[in-house]
């Protein structure tokens, strides 16, 4: 199932009434070390300075000159002598600059370096700094480039920052390359809060490693270990801070005493607030660094309004060069009166913003929320996760006591006040989908527990199995159960696990006769429990239930790919005759033939988004790995018109014209979703005949405007799952959808779409159901093209898979994965899942494509499911993924027959022959479509 908001950013209005934070000159963009290109041509001038053994870019980096090459930005400079007596002169022995009558904290010392580097080199920043003014505490002293570029926005690198206190002399450290030459550089010294001057005693740039200040005390900038916020504990008072439509207040205590700091002396509050948007923020232009991933951590907690709990929201918002907003969600927490909490979460910039505000939000008008601490750094590595050693799987071993009942009740308990007793009369054969993983076995007992005298719907036959259970084993579930008297209508049956009190769901059932049921599904535990129950329940109290032959036994993965894979050659593959012509007979015989697959055609896609295209190494990937794309947002309702009438196709637009571009196939998702919670404001308000009006108008207007540029449409999301459309509009409203979908765009095929058909946990959307919901729409004539399984499962289990792509077959319509992720803190067990879902996927004759919902991580609608990290290292996952793309690439050699003819068996896609004859050496390229039988290829030399 996917989040609303699945890519970790979301859209927004802009409201007026925010609280404007103080203007900076600079906000244009902050742009990392690797800048675009814009063709001029620069020549390096260096300067030698006799004062350093390297060579020193920066002129009278001494101050010996005065301010000569130096310029106060908005500001004034002087300079002052080391023989002038003045306090700080004594201190530093040399003459230094002083910036004053600063009003901004980007107010400070700049030099123009244009000319005097060049691209592709590193160069080191040493300066020596020092400040002077009205502080509590330290504050930061920043050092950065200006990079002009003609005709385009400005952009800002930050090089290096260090924290100083009154008195003292730091080092100010760091290091920056440009891959491309801008047509004007600046390097310029800024940071601390308007009124605290900036003290400069020297400036190195070079080539090599720069000196050490001199006369104080030497620090060292570690970008990745430094906090980007400034005045993080309110040391500095509410310095750099800001209400966003609220005001903000420093305390000691407040509530009588009895809310203290849990760190450091102060806290603060954002009060007066009228919008759940509201709270305190901090620009943070020019400090982060595109493509890197940072991890935010904030100390809050709500007062007042009698509001005791509430979710409290860390959110970037973004603006880009060209007024484009992004709000990025960075965590949350639940946040009580009572204590502080800690709220975490990471993120990361892909393109160049103008600007950047960090800022907390979420609880209801009139509640204050309180901040004691933010840190907002570049986040660690993680490294990657050992593959897990499992010490005798025992795979296929029941691992359920007494799972015949030849023991009566022993092993069993009832859970509650329920009582079990014993009976005769149940299958012997075991459920299909537990054959093929099962290990020896011999015939079911024909034994069932019976569970009679049930209050609760949770009440049933129990066992601890705590002490069987290995981590990160894939177990399968299997069972038969059916319902006694008593019940009134279908009744809902679950194998369910407590693990350490924790619902975990094991399988459901829909019984609704006097028939044995076949209940299948599967689990994985990754963290030690001290304690698991399995148990089954769901009929409604009163409600007899029966249950028999209970297996609980881990999964041989390995044993099923060798199965897929020869699966998959038959489906899959099928045989080429190359002819050959143009050369006579004696030529061709024995010539040397090399075949080599480029492309397979089958479609394996993906899920991208707009702020996603931003990141070349994200668009590197997403066009060498993947020939069919689908939007995460952009082309919803909600996404492409947020309030009536105003309208956005910007976004869609961009990321159609990036795929025509590529060659690559797009999905359209979706046109409508029937679940409540994603449809908008303005149209749940709507009266029915305004709302179909905006049904016919959102239909008109999207399949118009991209009338064959989607190859398929999911037409009305989740139908299995929500009802709004038909709740307001009527049941034919659906079929109405798909016929109207129809004739706007003839060329796309027209799917349903929903999630937890495969894995046999939710009986609302069981393949029965699908299909009796495929077929009645059918009935009504509409003109269902495509079934679309979303994928978004846990610990998949083939066999089980398997079965529910089997049911739908038999519909004859084309079955696709559209949303596929799967999810393991270990990457090597998530690259298993994976591999799982693909294969059975690509072994199944009814799959006709396969999507994932995303890959980049930060970026993925579920935690622990990319297969990029997010600094664009391949993880396990990837590296999976990418094996069983190169394993689905058929290569062949040998040599020509007398027939003039090279025969093998491939796969569908792109192939390029190399053939060598006595004589010549030729490369020709052919296509293999996609059929049964075999197909003759003319190769013309």
């Amino acid at each position: 199932m996917r989040r609303l908001i699945a890519w970790g950013f979301r859209s927004r209005v802009s409201k007026s009434n925010q609280q404007n934070h103080p203007k900076r000159s600079k906000e244009e963009a902050m742009e990392n070390q690797k800048q675009t290109d814009n063709g001029a041509d620069h020549k390096e001038k260096l300067v030698n300075s006799s004062s350093n053994h390297a060579t020193n870019i920066i002129l009278n980096h001494d101050f010996s000159g005065g301010l000569h090459s130096w310029h106060p930005n908005c500001c004034d400079g002087f300079v002052v002598s080391a023989d002038s007596g003045h306090p700080e002169a004594k201190s530093a022995g040399n003459n230094y600059a002083v910036v004053n009558n600063r009003k901004e904290c980007w107010q400070g010392l700049e030099q123009d370096i244009t000319g005097r580097i060049s691209p592709g080199s590193t160069y080191m920043v040493s300066a020596c700094v020092g400040v002077s003014g009205p502080l509590q505490g330290s504050a930061d002293v920043l050092a950065t480039l200006k990079l002009e570029y003609q005709g385009s926005a400005t952009n800002f690198l930050l090089i290096g920052r260090i924290s100083v206190s009154n008195g003292r002399w730091e080092t100010l450290d760091g290091k920056f390359s440009l891959s491309t030459m801008p047509d004007r550089v600046v390097f310029y010294l800024e940071g601390p809060s308007p009124g605290v001057d900036i003290l400069i005693k020297s400036v190195v740039i070079s080539s090599s490693s720069p000196k050490e200040c001199q006369n104080g005390s030497s620090g060292n900038v570690n970008l990745g270990d430094e906090n980007i916020i400034l005045n993080p504990k309110f040391d500095d008072g509410l310095n750099n801070w800001s209400g966003r439509g609220c005001k903000i207040v420093l305390h000691d205590s407040m509530g009588d005493g009895k809310i203290v700091p849990q760190t450091g002396k102060v806290f603060a509050s954002a009060t007066e607030r009228t919008q759940s948007w509201n709270g305190i923020q901090q620009e943070v232009t020019g400090r982060l660094q595109r493509k890197l991933a940072y991890e935010a951590t904030a100390v809050v907690r709500i007062f007042g309004n009698n509001v005791t709990s509430s979710d409290v929201r860390a959110t970037l918002w973004v603006q880009s060069p060209n007024q484009r907003e992004q709000y990025i969600g960075i965590a949350n927490v639940q946040a009580t009166d009572k204590d502080w909490a800690q709220l975490q979460g990471k993120f990361l910039l892909n393109g160049s913003p103008s600007k950047v505000v960090v800022y907390l939000e979420g609880p209801p008008a009139g509640t204050d929320i309180l901040l004691n601490s933010f840190v907002l750094k570049h986040a660690e590595q993680v490294p990657p996760s050992p593959p897990p050693v499992i010490e005798n799987p025992a795979f296929g071993v029941n691992i359920i006591e007494n799972s015949n009942l030849s023991k009566g009740t022993n092993g069993w308990f009832p859970l509650g006040n329920c009582t079990l007793s014993v009976g005769t009369g149940s299958p012997h054969i075991l459920p299909p989908m537990a054959r093929d993983g099962l290990g020896p076995h011999e015939s079911l007992s024909g034994r069932y527990i019976l569970v009679t005298k049930r209050t609760q719907t949770w009440m049933g036959p129990a066992q601890m199995i705590g002490d069987k259970l290995k981590l990160f084993l894939t177990y399968q579930v299997s069972a038969w159960v059916r319902i006694g008297a008593g019940a009134t209508g279908p009744q809902n049956v679950n194998i369910a696990l407590g693990v350490d009190n924790q619902w975990v769901n094991g399988g459901q059932v829909e019984a609704s006769d006097n028939r044995w049921h076949e209940i299948g599904g599967s689990f994985r535990i990754e963290k030690q429990p001290s304690k698991v129950m399995v148990y089954v329940q769901g009929p409604a109290p009163g409600v007899d239930l029966m249950v028999a032959g209970v297996q609980i036994f881990p999964v041989d993965r390995q044993a099923r790919f060798k199965y897929l894979k020869r699966q998959t050659d038959k489906i899959r593959k099928r045989d080429v005759v190359l002819k050959f012509s143009g050369l006579d007979s004696s030529s061709l015989l024995g010539s040397f033939v090399k075949v080599k697959q480029t492309q397979n055609s089958f479609p394996f896609g993906t899920c991208i988004s707009r702020t996603n295209i931003d990141n070349e190494d994200f668009v590197d990937f997403f066009v060498k790995n993947f020939n069919w794309a689908v939007f995460g947002n952009e082309l919803k309702w909600y996404w492409t018109e947020p309030q009536k009438g105003n309208f956005n196709y910007k976004d869609a637009d961009e990321l159609v014209d990036l795929c025509k571009s590529h060659n690559i196939n797009i999905r359209g998702h979706c046109i409508f979703w029937e679940v409540v919670d994603t449809v908008q404001q303005w149209i749940r308000s709507l009266s029915q005949n305004d709302l179909a009006t905006a049904v016919q108008s959102r239909l008109t207007d999207l399949l118009t405007r991209y009338k064959g540029k989607f190859m398929h449409y999911d037409v009305n999301n989740e139908m299995l799952h929500g009802s709004f459309y038909q709740d307001k509009l009527g049941k034919d409203i659906r079929a109405k959808m798909f016929k109207n979908a129809n004739q706007l765009d003839p060329s796309a095929t027209l799917f349903v779409n929903d999630y937890h058909v495969e894995d046999g946990c939710d009986t609302r959307s069981s393949p029965e159901r699908y299909i009796d919901h495929i077929l009645d729409l059918q009935q009504q004539g509409a003109p269902v093209g495509g079934i679309g399984i979303q994928g978004h499962i846990d610990s998949p289990v083939g066999p089980i898979v398997f079965s529910a792509l089997d049911k739908l077959g038999i519909l004859g319509l084309p079955i696709w994965f559209t949303e596929l992720d799967v999810s393991s803190i270990n990457e090597h067990v998530r690259a298993d899942d994976l591999e799982v879902m693909l294969r059975e996927g690509f072994a199944n004759p009814a799959v006709e494509g396969i999507m994932l919902w995303g890959f980049w991580e930060l970026f993925m609608s579920r935690q622990n499911s990319h297969l990029v990290n997010a600094e664009g290292d391949v993880n396990e996952a990837g590296k999976r993924y990418l094996q069983l793309k190169k394993e689905w690439l058929s290569q062949a050699h040998g040599h020509i027959d007398e027939q003039g003819e090279f025969i093998f068996r491939g796969f569908q896609g792109t192939y390029s022959i190399e053939i060598v004859t006595a004589s010549k050496k030729l490369v020709k390229t052919f296509v293999v479509d996609q059929g049964e039988s075999p197909v003759e290829v003319p190769i013309a030399l």
